[in-house]
């Protein structure tokens, strides 16, 4: 029912974004003053949501991790798994941002008969989750073509790298065909597995599709129909340098793209897809285990009156006397 609910939504915006491309009245609503709105809502609730991870307690060393720490000198510590310096945290965190480790160590679990629970390998998760990650991340550095004049040379270069497969007008994009494959195999694995069904919601599913729509009204529009790239531009940069202008000849199928990324610009700080800033700020992450050289106290402790040792053995300095037992002080 979720997902059914999360295509009716996306396909409704959708409707949205076309309706406003169509209408005369709408189209400098669509075109210019929702993408502003959006990109206001995910600047601001960007700052919003670091700020208050940035403002959270973290009094110790929260030390999940997978590997040996820093223990005997003849114990061989995993420096990348347990990390003890900065330097070797900056490793560990380099490889969860670029090539997620940690999804990668990921392993399932399920129960067969006998009863028998078995262990397996859940690498096309980790290889589903980095095609789309980084064909997203090619896409965005595409796209500032439209908002840079002149193009810088390296954005040139992505897009030839990225397009070198040449069978007809236009060329035939690697990312174009990677992305939304990578984002059907995510939606099917959350509606065939039984488990992540079961724990999915609306969000999840919203999401998707979401990315989805955007990234297959992108498709259409590279290869189906025709779009006026001049007019694309004209646009974009019209919207950075705050002089917007909305050609006349964006077709409807544009502004249901350009109406999808504002909804997703603008439900992106709010959502599960945040986690993007979210790792920097992660204390499982982003500090070094380093809790048996170093006493961390927590700063903020409500001050209590305690009963230290000492004290409690001049209160009871004869009675140990008496017991046989050895005392600190005599």
């Amino acid at each position: 029912m979720s997902v059914v609910l999360a295509l009716v939504a996306v396909c409704v915006l959708a409707a949205l974004g076309y309706a406003g491309g169509q209408v005369e009245g709408w189209r400098w609503i669509f075109g210019a003053v929702l993408p502003y709105l959006g990109i206001a809502l995910f600047l601001g609730g960007i700052v919003y949501r670091v700020a208050r991870w940035a403002s959270s307690p973290v009094p110790f060393r929260i030390t999940t991790t997978t590997g040996q720490q820093r223990s005997l000198p003849w114990i061989r510590q995993a420096k990348l798994d347990n990390p003890f310096t900065p330097a070797q945290t900056f490793g560990r965190m380099l490889l969860e941002v670029l090539l997620f480790r940690s999804l990668f160590r990921n392993s399932k679990f399920e129960l067969r008969a006998g009863p028998r629970l078995v262990y397996g390998e859940e690498k096309w998760l980790w290889l589903a989750a980095m095609a789309f990650h980084w064909s997203f991340l090619v896409v965005f550095l595409r796209h500032l073509r439209f908002f840079l004049d002149p193009v810088p040379a390296w954005v040139a270069a992505l897009q030839s790298i990225d397009g070198f497969l040449q069978i007809g007008a236009p060329e035939i994009l690697w990312t174009g065909l990677i992305l939304p494959a990578a984002l059907l195999y995510l939606l099917a694995r959350r509606l065939f597995q039984a488990e992540i069904r079961y724990i999915s919601l609306f969000a999840d599913y919203f999401a998707l599709c979401l990315l989805l729509g955007l990234a297959g009204s992108g498709v259409l529009m590279r290869y189906f129909t025709k779009t006026d790239i001049i007019a694309v531009k004209q646009l974009a940069i019209g919207i950075v340098t705050f002089s917007p202008v909305v050609p006349a000849s964006l077709s409807g199928l544009f502004f249901v793209h350009l109406f999808l990324l504002t909804v997703l610009l603008a439900y992106f700080p709010f959502s599960k897809l945040a986690h993007m800033p979210g790792i920097f700020l992660s204390p499982t992450r982003n500090l070094p285990n380093n809790n048996r050289a170093h006493r961390h106290v927590n700063p903020w402790n409500y001050p209590v009156k305690v009963h230290t040792y000492e004290e409690w053995e001049e209160e009871f300095h004869d009675k140990i006397v008496a017991a046989g037992l050895p005392l600190d002080k005599e």
